[in-house]
């Protein structure tokens, strides 16, 4: 499909249906190709181009944040993630990490290598126009709300209701912010009065609709 001079990391677990995927993208392209584990340093030729394709269903949030941190020290590195469930998925996923192209689970292996030859030979972004807009979208909002208090939440309300909206517990919550239970059901019932909701499910629609999409929650377990 493509001759170029770059070469491709897939990052996932090391199983029978990665190996075929490897395979049939050595059978495309004309260039290195290589599964590193989620956690895994490689080395990297800085004077050619490496496409990292993270494989959301085995790469956890830490992990990401770690092939994040390897991306910003190398600009010929093209950071990209695949098996993403759908658009929503995909914008969480964009909400913390900078990436070229995302491509979903139900993308067929034509598609997902039609957009790397793409990445390779442009410098033009790899998803569609509605999910490029949702985060302009989103990268306004935070914008504004960076200079404007939201309903007079105390920074660490905002924390609080940030990492509810991620489905953490009372007790998860506590334990992230190193904080007891108790203080966490404090700060749950001022932030509750202050956005004038009675109940988690409503303050979660709140934030959705007024701060974007919330954090991820950070985990060290693969899924």
């Amino acid at each position: 499909m493509s001759n170029n001079t770059g070469q491709i990391v897939l990052v996932t677990d090391h199983n029978p249906q990665s190996l075929l995927f490897i395979n049939y993208i050595k059978d495309q392209f004309h260039c290195p190709v290589s599964i590193a584990a989620p956690a895994d340093t490689i080395e990297i030729d800085d004077s050619q181009q490496v496409l990292v394709l993270m494989d959301a269903d085995h790469v956890d949030d830490a992990a990401m944040q770690h092939w994040q941190d390897v991306s910003a020290r190398h600009s010929g590195l093209l950071l990209t993630a695949f098996n993403l469930r759908d658009e929503e998925h995909a914008l969480e996923v964009l909400s913390f990490m900078h990436l070229r192209g995302v491509f979903y689970r139900q993308d067929s292996l034509d598609s997902i290598c039609k957009g790397i030859a793409k990445l390779f030979e442009t410098d033009d972004l790899w998803m569609s126009r509605s999910l490029m807009t949702r985060l302009i979208e989103f990268s306004r909002r935070q914008q504004l709300n960076a200079y404007r208090p939201a309903c007079g939440l105390t920074q660490r309300e905002m924390e609080i209701i940030g990492l509810l909206g991620s489905g953490a517990s009372n007790m998860e919550i506590a334990e992230r912010l190193c904080v007891s239970e108790h203080t966490v059901k404090s700060h749950l019932y001022n932030v509750f009065k202050k956005i004038r909701v009675s109940n988690r499910l409503q303050a979660v629609n709140w934030a959705r609709q007024n701060l974007g999409a919330p954090p991820p929650r950070r985990s060290t377990a693969t899924r």
